[in-house]
């Protein structure tokens, strides 16, 4: 009794491992089949470089135009809490009511910072300016008001945010009036969100002649195989198992194909490092151009490789399906 459930034991033993075992066969096929098609590509090197190469490069210029929104956001988030509101107090305000207003004012979830220059500061800093100096001193009177200088928070320094603080501001009793410059702050967020949009449409389209490219390209491949092909199905191998290799070389070319266009946008940046430094230089200023980093670099690299899949998959799915073996 005990030898057949000892029979019945083994036996579902057996059948447990199975899947397993039938799992692991299947995954070492299918990396043997990556490999015979890494070896394929190795024995036509012109070919496969050209491919690559053509690849690499329409990769190479969205990569480079999201470097250059990447690079041009670093710069204007320096701008975004450059913007500045002059409150102009009304003439008849004196000193204590101006700091009244100036603790009021400092009190606003909006305002990150608050500072007055009086009416003799501005005087001063406007003969300075101005080069009249001598000329104003026979002035009868004062004729600048006084100001107060508010900086708001990082989340209210942008365009549209600023002129609702500005329109606040104004409602105080000692305001006459206020003044905003950051009319180019959105001129230069109107242009950065135009390239934001151009780079994702030249991205797209890149993106698809890469798939085009790679389906060509596999189904040359197929046209070529096509006898062989037909010859696996006559002694039973599955659409699965021929297609396999085909969509290997789609991937390798994806691997292949985004390391290129890492490297290329590396040497630009490499080359066009010392001409930023010295444009910006004469300014005054110092500033280094920033590339991929590494998620960065994992994220365009997933992304070849997920379009040399695809391309590959496309032909594959079409031309494999239609070969049948009694074309031979």
């Amino acid at each position: 009794m005990s030898i057949l459930f000892k029979g019945r034991k083994s036996q579902a033993d057996n059948m447990s491992r199975t899947p397993l075992l039938a799992a692991y066969f299947t995954i070492m096929n299918i990396l043997r089949q990556g490999v015979q098609s890494l070896g394929e590509l190795w024995r036509t090197p012109m070919a496969s470089l050209m491919t690559i190469a053509v690849l690499g490069l329409s990769l190479t210029l969205p990569t480079t135009l999201y470097v250059v929104v990447k690079n041009v956001q670093k710069v204007s988030s320096g701008f975004d809490n450059a913007a500045e509101i002059s409150l102009f107090l009304k003439e008849d305000v004196d000193e204590q009511q101006a700091q009244r207003v100036i603790k009021r004012i400092s009190l606003y979830n909006e305002v990150k910072s608050v500072s007055f220059i009086n009416k003799t500061q501005a005087l001063e800093e406007f003969k300075l300016a101005s080069g009249f100096g001598e000329a104003l001193n026979y002035l009868d009177k004062n004729p600048l008001p006084s100001v107060v200088l508010v900086t708001p928070n990082a989340g209210f320094s942008g365009p549209q945010t600023a002129q609702n603080l500005l329109a606040k501001l104004e409602k105080e009793r000692e305001v006459d009036f206020g003044k905003l410059d950051i009319e180019w702050l959105e001129r230069l967020n109107s242009l950065l969100s135009l390239l934001k949009e151009s780079v994702i449409t030249i991205g797209i389209l890149l993106l698809s002649s890469v798939i085009l490219i790679i389906g060509n390209t596999i189904r040359l491949s197929i046209m070529d195989k096509k006898q062989e092909i037909q010859l696996m199905k006559l002694v039973g191998a599955t659409n699965h198992f021929i297609q396999t290799p085909f969509l290997w070389t789609g991937i390798w070319y994806g691997i292949v194909g985004g390391f290129i266009a890492f490297l290329s946008v590396l040497l630009m940046i490499f080359w066009l490092d010392s001409a930023v430094a010295n444009v910006v230089g004469v300014y005054h200023a110092s500033f280094t151009l920033e590339g991929l980093n590494f998620s960065e670099f994992l994220v365009l690299l997933s992304l070849a490789i997920s379009l040399g899949l695809f391309g590959s998959y496309l032909s594959v799915k079409r031309y494999i399906d239609a070969i049948e073996p009694n074309e031979i």
